[in-house]
């Protein structure tokens, strides 16, 4: 994957965690994984499979599209 485009996505996945109103522990027990996987999302550049990409956009309230700059928040 490119690089810029990754780090784009990290971005937009950090926004939308920090303006969902939910504490990172919330959001990971709400998606059922752990607080380090989360974690690992945000900070070690790993990317959740398809089926926690869903759930994360779910409780997040936000579009697949946003998450991947594919369409402006």
């Amino acid at each position: 994957m490119n690089k810029s485009k990754e780090s784009e996505i990290r971005k937009n996945l950090i926004e939308a965690i920090n303006t969902s109103g939910l504490s990172k522990k919330q959001i990971a027990k709400n998606i059922g994984i752990s607080n380090t996987t989360l974690s690992d999302y945000i900070h070690r550049g790993t990317f959740p499979n398809l089926v926690t990409f869903a759930l994360l956009c779910e409780v997040l309230d936000v579009s697949a599209d946003e998450i991947l700059g594919l369409k402006k928040f």
